[in-house]
C-alpha cells in the first residue's frame, strides 16, 4: 500500500481464477482513487507460497499476520458479497475491522441472499452502506478520499 491517499482493504473471495480477476478489476477502478490492500497479491496465496517451499504453518501464519496488518493500516474496507452465502474468511476480516473502528461498506451485486429477509444481520449491521453497482461504490470511495484530503 502507498503512504498517500485512503487506503482500502478489499476482502473477497479469492479461490478461483474468476474470484481473482474480478477482484483485479474492482482493484483497478478504486485505485484510481485510493490506495487498495488485495490480499491475494500484497498478502499471498497460501498455496503459491507452500509450492514456493515455505511450510503451511508458516504460510497460514504469513498470510493472516499481513492481512491483519493491512486491515489495521486501512481507512476503509469493502467486502464482496456476491454469492449466496459471503467468504469465510472475507465475513472474518469484515468482522476484525468493524470491531477496530473501520469504515465498512459492502459491494453486492448478485441478488441471491441467504435468508428471505436480506443476508446475515452480523454482516449487514457491520456495514455502513451497501452498494449494488461497483461504479456507485467507486464514486462513493471518490467522495471520501476527497473528504479525508480536504480535512
Amino acid at each position: 500500500m502507498k503512504a498517500n491517499g485512503t487506503r482500502v482493504y478489499l476482502a473477497a473471495p479469492l479461490f478461483s481464477q474468476a474470484e481473482r480477476v474480478r477482484n483485479k478489476s474492482l482493484r483497478d477502478a478504486i485505485s484510481r482513487f485510493a490506495n487498495v490492500y488485495l490480499p491475494q497479491e500484497d498478502g499471498g496465496l497460501i498455496l503459491d507460497l507452500v509450492r514456493d517451499g515455505m511450510s503451511v504453518e508458516e504460510a497460514k501464519a504469513k498470510v493472516f499476520q499481513l492481512d491483519i496488518d493491512a486491515i489495521a493500516a486501512c481507512d476503509v474496507l469493502v467486502i464482496v458479497l456476491d454469492g449466496r452465502t459471503v467468504d469465510e474468511g472475507a465475513a472474518f476480516e469484515l468482522g476484525y475491522a468493524f470491531a477496530t473502528g473501520k469504515i465498512c461498506v459492502g459491494l453486492k451485486t448478485d441478488p441471491r441472499m441467504l435468508l428471505p429477509i436480506g443476508d446475515n444481520p452480523m454482516i449487514e449491521v457491520a456495514l455502513r452502506k451497501i452498494f449494488h453497482d461497483e461504479g456507485e461504490l467507486v464514486s462513493w470511495i471518490a467522495s471520501y478520499d476527497a473528504g479525508v484530503r480536504a480535512s
